[in-house]
């Protein structure tokens, strides 16, 4: 049984051939062109294959029912070796054109002696994409009020509740280990007793989840931009505010090197202060442009001058450094990100403790205080939390965290280090998921051909000059 009811139709009917039975050997596999049959894609891409896994919704019940796991495949250009399975994180976010962007990055010699296998997984994209209707509160950096959020967190919530009461049973299945168990239904089926795997942001947790259940069927897996190995919701949005501040004095203090350029002041505290008087008389205007990366500070320096001066600041136009998609289908789906996180977070479902939280955080962190966004995804959530477990493993793993970033913060690729093992090599930006962008991704290709891991530090995009 199929609960396909349930997919948006991305697949032409051509493609809806599911491996079977469940765990098939790689002939039976039904590799087609992506362009041929799945709705959306690049048609000038004629690397890339597709094909459907089938895999129970419930892994303790594996007779009930399936749902189908879409998969895209780069066979290796060379003599073939292995398989890589590749995830960019989110969670919620496709996976499906990963194989190309690493096939045309840095790290593309990966894909000389390895099959590159991309994924969406359940719930998003063409993997049995839930239909439900999401109501995402955004945050309001600023001064929000209470009232009004309260209103928009709780509109969000009763949405959740309405589609996990639709799909109760399938919804309770969308967490990492029930994932972790998808891709190794997907290792069956490639034919391979062990696979590699490339995950980034919380693509690192899924990897971690798949090496504590199945290291005996891990070749070497790298994780670049390392999530914590405890996920709390609440944790999280600390973590990311504080990494976020400390932005704001690196930015002032950058500034603060110019100032015969930029004219705020000579040291990191009167900079600071200038920007904050500033955004007290412009607001968020200001406020967005405080905790930054690097690659944009001197554009956004430039816009601050106008403002402090009389004039009007240029639209922002920097390009987010990472995984590009090329237009192709980015499928990401609010819900499965949601549902993840809170049936495996045990933070608090009430909205008044999640509110105390964040003014005491705006408190304790006047930039980026605000900006905290993942609690508020919880308040509401009718299911309970079962919180990650990882363990240490024997199978090769390279980690690799960014110095600077705020959104994987570096003190939690430490922290997963010290749960799981492996070896951390260090990248001096701020770039969420830059490895593959970067020269020092041959250390990743080196990793999969050999296994060798590295400690070393790479330098990464360097802070630009004005």
């Amino acid at each position: 049984m199929s609960i396909t009811r349930f997919a948006v139709p991305l697949l032409a009917a051509a493609a809806l051939v599911p491996a079977v039975p469940a765990v098939a050997a790689a002939e039976g596999v039904s590799w087609q062109l992506c362009s041929a049959v799945a709705n959306g894609w690049d048609a000038g891409d004629q690397r890339s294959q597709c094909a459907l896994v089938r895999v129970p919704l419930d892994y303790a019940d594996p007779g009930g029912p399936k749902i189908d796991i879409a998969v895209s495949r780069i066979k290796a250009t060379g003599a073939k070796t292995g398989a890589v399975l590749l995830n960019p994180g989110g969670p919620g976010q496709s996976g499906m054109t990963m194989p190309r962007s690493i096939a045309d990055s840095h790290a593309g010699g990966i894909g000389v002696h390895h099959d590159l296998i991309g994924f969406d997984p359940r719930g998003v994209g063409y993997s049995a994409d839930l239909p439900c209707a999401v109501d995402f509160p955004e945050p309001d950096p600023g001064v929000p009020d209470k009232e009004k959020t309260r209103e928009a967190v709780e509109r969000a919530a009763a949405a959740n509740r309405q589609c996990v009461a639709a799909h109760p049973d399938f919804v309770r299945n969308l967490t990492t280990p029930t994932i972790a168990r998808d891709l190794d239904r997907i290792r069956q089926a490639l034919g391979e007793d062990k696979i590699g795997y490339y995950g980034v942001s919380w693509g690192t947790a899924l990897g971690a989840q798949y090496r504590s259940l199945f290291d005996d069927h891990v070749d070497k897996m790298l994780l670049d931009s390392v999530m914590s190995p405890d996920l709390n919701v609440t944790e999280m949005d600390d973590d990311q505010a504080t990494a976020g501040e400390n932005t704001f004095h690196e930015f002032a203090a950058w500034i603060a090197r110019y100032d015969d350029v930029y004219h705020f002041g000579t040291t990191e505290p009167v900079v600071a202060k200038a920007l904050l008087d500033l955004r007290a008389k412009f607001g968020a205007t200001v406020n967005g442009m405080l905790a930054n990366p690097r690659r944009e500070w001197a554009g956004l320096a430039e816009q601050l001058v106008a403002l402090r001066d009389g004039g009007t600041p240029a639209p922002k136009t920097a390009k987010t450094q990472g995984f590009g998609w090329d237009g192709e289908p980015q499928a990401f789906n609010h819900f499965q990100q949601t549902a993840l996180l809170c049936n495996e977070s045990p933070s608090p479902r009430d909205f008044d403790t999640v509110w105390q939280h964040r003014l005491d955080r705006m408190k304790r962190l006047p930039v980026a205080g605000g900006y905290g966004l993942y609690e508020q995804l919880c308040v509401g959530w009718p299911l309970d939390a079962r919180p990650w477990s990882f363990t240490n493993g024997q199978s090769p793993l390279q980690l690799v965290g960014h110095a600077y970033e705020p959104v994987t913060p570096i003190g939690w690729a430490i922290s997963m280090q010290q749960k799981v093992g492996g070896t951390l090599m260090t990248v001096e930006d701020d770039a969420h998921g830059s490895l593959s962008s970067l020269p020092c991704a041959d250390a990743a290709v080196t990793f999969f051909d050999t296994g060798r891991t590295t400690s070393k530090s790479c330098p990464g995009a360097p802070t630009p000059k004005p």
